[in-house]
């Protein structure tokens, strides 16, 4: 029986790889952040909200938190059900479907933002990053709306 070449032995191995590569679809999309916005509190000294949707990641992933330079603290919660009551949970961490989004809006899913600092104003942006548990933190500017939720009117 007749072996072949070392170098012919690792192209074989190397063009077999690439063949698994490309028909696995190639590197798992990392998660992004899209339509973010905050809703500014309606009194002083009481928390804000931010709103999102999370899409594209690999199977398992958790989104783990959310910080910003101008936040002191930020939770991410969720509006339970039970007995016909809905209130809200806080969740050290939220799974969001492999293949699908998860949305953060209000009266559902929404991360509070604690003590803002009071530079942000309504029109202005807030830089937010999230963390997940298997991929790279993203980081966007979120828009920033008062506390009715309305879009700030630019002059």
């Amino acid at each position: 029986m007749k072996t072949m070449p070392l170098r012919h032995t690792f192209l074989a191995a190397a063009a077999g790889v690439s063949l698994l590569l490309g028909g696995c679809g190639g590197r798992p999309r990392d998660p992004t952040v899209k339509e973010v916005w905050v809703r500014l509190p309606a009194a002083k000294g009481q928390p804000g909200a931010a709103y999102f949707r999370l899409e594209g990641n690999v199977e398992g992933t958790r989104l783990t938190g959310i910080t910003s330079p101008l936040v002191r603290r930020i939770e991410l919660h969720e509006s339970v059900e039970k007995n016909g009551v809905t209130r809200m949970e806080k969740r050290k961490e939220i799974d969001f479907p492999y293949r699908g989004a998860l949305v953060f809006e209000p009266g559902g899913r929404h991360a509070m933002l604690f003590t803002i600092n009071k530079a942000v104003k309504p029109g202005s942006v807030l830089p937010l990053t999230f963390s997940f548990n298997t991929a790279a933190p993203v980081t966007v500017n979120a828009e920033v709306r008062d506390a009715s939720g309305e879009k700030h009117k630019m002059h």
